[in-house]
């Protein structure tokens, strides 16, 4: 009899998501652990939210700030273009791709310490015009306001790409 697998973390996941740059699916996660299996994966994802929040609760004791810091805006593309049913997805734009593919817009904002050359992810946010209303920029300018008045961090520019 086999014994039953261990319980997945959000450490455990996250530790996979940081070692495979490439391939970062259930099935693939579940065939390089001999804890956990696809559907034990599944069900922790389907149950698990990483907020916002959650994300600037988990990282601001660990954030170096420094007057000579700086906002990164990037908007990403992950790329959904044989999902069939996969909330979120829809056709858009991908500098990578160079094209229009099938996939979750994901704005995120990264403070970035250049004198310690560390950086941290302090923001995102999923990409959901149908639900929200809100374009790529909203959000930027949302997590922007939100840095500068609730989270006052110090900085001294902004970048992103246009």
């Amino acid at each position: 009899m086999n014994p039953q697998p261990d319980s997945i973390t959000r450490l455990d996941y996250c530790q996979y998501l940081l070692s495979s740059q490439i391939n970062n699916t259930l099935t693939n996660c579940a065939e390089h652990s001999a804890h956990f299996s696809h559907d034990a994966i599944n069900r922790y994802l389907a149950g698990d939210q990483l907020t916002p929040r959650l994300v600037w609760e988990n990282v601001q004791g660990q954030v170096v700030q420094v007057d000579e810091g700086y906002l990164v805006f990037e908007a990403t593309v992950i790329d959904k273009d044989f999902s069939q049913q996969i909330e979120l997805v829809r056709r858009q734009y991908s500098g990578n791709a160079h094209g229009l593919l099938k996939g979750i817009g994901v704005v995120t904002c990264v403070y970035v310490n250049p004198t310690t050359e560390q950086f941290w992810i302090i923001a995102y946010r999923i990409y959901d015009p149908d639900g929200d209303g809100k374009r790529k920029l909203d959000h930027m300018q949302d997590m922007l306001a939100h840095t500068v008045y609730q989270k006052q961090m110090r900085f001294r520019g902004v970048l992103m790409d246009t």
